[in-house]
């Protein structure tokens, strides 16, 4: 099309009409649009469906069609959209209310089922990437296809719960015996390499069954509504068995292993047939000697304190220079002496007391000792509870917390009073280094040296432990100061008596009387007790943790000095952390002849 712009100049100049030339000057642009519209017509088409501008040339130079699949493949929420739009063109078109639901359900259902294969398909893309790729992470699909069939098993649950389908007996019948057939392809498989060959015919029959379920069953609605009533039965069932499985936990960390019985009874009974001369330890004259390495060690774990034992001369030095100072109640009190006695821990010392021998220690002059004998404490903490379910206290039910063993700690001047500095070690602990530099450690006029336990897996502060709701709490302590850990601590005997702490550790058991202030324990009144007496000690000296945390890393574990067991899931114990139990049993000596009597291995 072509203008000849100087007549249409002359024709402007001849029209005075202001309108005319208005609708003139439209004309002309109309004119010019149209024409670049024809022009781009044939050359572009718009694909509403992303907005992409896709060359006609391409689409036909496109012979397999992939480029056209890339190209103008829809999101997932643009597919929402067109199938919504189509949904209420049909709402409009027909008037059957009923038959717009059944097609309704029908587009929902595809629409379902289309992203479902879809996703199945990216997935089996990216399990095809991986294994060319041979990534480190390449297991992490591994069990795809065993959750997919349990989702199979689950869909059938669901159809045979629904009234349209449990109706048809021929169904019901063929889908009960499919979802056989799955379960026992599924067995114990939990990944995909355990499942048998026949394992994808039987899932593709499975689909077929659960095909015709759809047909019998299209109510979207109901099935959504029961599918929420199995995911609430679910949960319901799951909250019952986490309270059961930590019930059990706790039962099982305060029982004493069978093996572990035996091994107490045999020692017990080896240690009276022998003579009173036989009974004693040599080197007792290091006992009150200041220039050595003094250990305080409170246990009625035989095994236990072996390992503490073993593990501390094992790493040592020098272990002449090490006494350890055992103090256990008198059910075993035989038994941890003859352990010693058969199995002297080289040129260290050893001395094993029994705790109903500290005659000082009374309720008179104990607090703890009064309120752990009271039948009111008793009451608070076992005849609340009812079998088989978790109480608030359930955690207090171990022995250790209603026990004086586990409150001597605050009682080692009164224990050795000719000792100027003592280092306090758990029984569910492990040397792996030499111990002997906590001795020169300067702690600067403060009388307990310990790891923090704020910084990394660890964040536990003052308002874990104690009750900042009680006024005197909230008046005297933070409740966002770091928290410290029992387990291996360098006690100053010189400064605990010029600090007078068994006094103030008394103080504060009475005032917690009702327990106000705090539970049962002794973390708590240990952290009121030595508040501003603290000395950081470096985290490298003592790891925790191995007890209950499984993500506690390789490299922590090397580095420590020493490794803690806390938590209920003890190396002595079969419920504790596999990867962890060979940092302790490599310090217990199977071949003892005690131990092969017992079967313990």
């Amino acid at each position: 099309m072509r203008v000849n712009m100087k007549r249409i100049a002359r024709i402007t100049i001849r029209i005075r009409n202001p309108l005319l030339l208005l609708l003139l000057f439209l004309t002309l642009v109309a004119l010019f649009v149209l024409t670049i519209s024809f022009f781009f017509a044939d050359t572009y088409e718009f694909i509403p469906n992303n907005s992409t501008l896709i060359s006609m040339d391409n689409l036909n130079e496109s012979v397999d069609g992939e480029r056209l699949r890339k190209d103008i493949e829809l999101t997932e929420e643009t597919k929402g959209v067109f199938l919504i739009k189509e949904v209420t063109r049909e709402r409009q078109e027909a008037g059957d209310k009923e038959n717009v639901k059944s097609r309704t359900n029908d587009r929902a259902m595809l629409a379902v089922e289309v992203e479902a294969k879809q996703e199945a398909q990216k997935v089996g893309k990216r399990e095809l990437t991986k294994t060319k790729s041979k990534k480190p992470d390449e297991h992490l699909l591994a069990d795809t296809r065993v959750r997919y069939l349990k989702d199979e098993l689950i869909r059938g649950r669901l159809f045979l719960s629904l009234l349209a389908t449990r109706s048809n007996s021929h169904f019901i019948k063929e889908l009960r015996g499919r979802m056989k057939d799955l379960q026992k392809a599924l067995g114990d498989a939990t990944n995909d390499a355990d499942l048998p060959k026949n394992a994808y015919n039987k899932l593709k029959a499975m689909d077929q069954t659960l095909a015709k379920g759809k047909q019998i069953h299209d109510d979207c609605s109901a099935i959504v509504r029961k599918l929420r009533a199995m995911i609430y039965s679910t949960e319901e069932q799951l909250r019952v068995y986490q309270k059961q499985a930590l019930f059990l936990t706790h039962l099982t960390a305060k029982t004493v292993p069978k093996g572990l019985h035996c091994l107490t009874l045999r020692l017990s009974t080896e240690y009276y047939s022998i003579n009173s001369s036989a009974q004693q330890f040599p080197n007792q004259e290091n006992l009150d000697d200041p220039n050595l390495f003094h250990y305080a060690l409170f246990s009625d774990n035989v095994l236990a304190t072996a390992v503490v034992v073993n593990s501390t001369v094992t790493n040592a030095n020098d272990p002449s220079k090490h006494v350890f100072h055992i103090v256990t109640d008198k059910l075993n009190y035989a038994a941890m002496r003859m352990w010693f006695l058969v199995n002297p821990p080289g040129m260290a010392t050893i001395q094993v007391q029994n705790i109903d021998e500290f005659t000082w220690l009374n309720a008179s002059y104990s607090p703890v000792l009064k309120q752990l004998a009271s039948q009111n404490t008793f009451d608070y903490y076992y005849k609340t509870h009812k079998g088989g379910e978790s109480g608030p206290n359930l955690k207090f039910q171990n022995p250790k917390y209603l026990s004086i063993m586990n409150h001597l700690r605050f009682y080692l001047p009164e224990i050795f009073p000719k000792l100027s500095k003592v280092v306090f070690l758990d029984d569910d602990i492990v040397v792996q280094k030499d111990l002997s530099g906590l001795w020169s450690i300067d702690l600067k006029g403060k009388v307990n040296g310990a790891v923090e336990t704020c910084g990394g897996n660890w964040f536990h502060r003052f308002d874990r432990y104690l009750n900042f709701l009680n006024p005197i709490i909230a008046k005297n302590f933070d409740p966002h100061a770091c928290g410290w850990a029992y387990g291996m601590n360098v006690f100053d005997l010189e400064e605990w008596k010029k600090q007078n702490i068994t006094q103030v550790y008394h103080s504060w058991q009475n005032l917690n009387d009702e327990r106000q202030l705090w539970k049962l324990g002794t973390l708590p009144p240990g952290l009121i007790t030595f508040w501003k007496r603290v000395c950081t000690l470096e985290k490298s000296w003592h790891v925790l943790g191995l007890g209950y945390n499984p993500s506690v890393s390789q490299k922590e574990i090397e580095r420590a000095a020493v490794i803690h067991y806390n938590g209920n899931l003890k190396p002595w114990l079969e419920m504790g952390i596999p990867k962890f139990r060979g940092y302790w049993s490599r310090y217990v000596d199977y071949d003892q002849s005690y131990m092969r009597d017992c079967n313990m291995s």
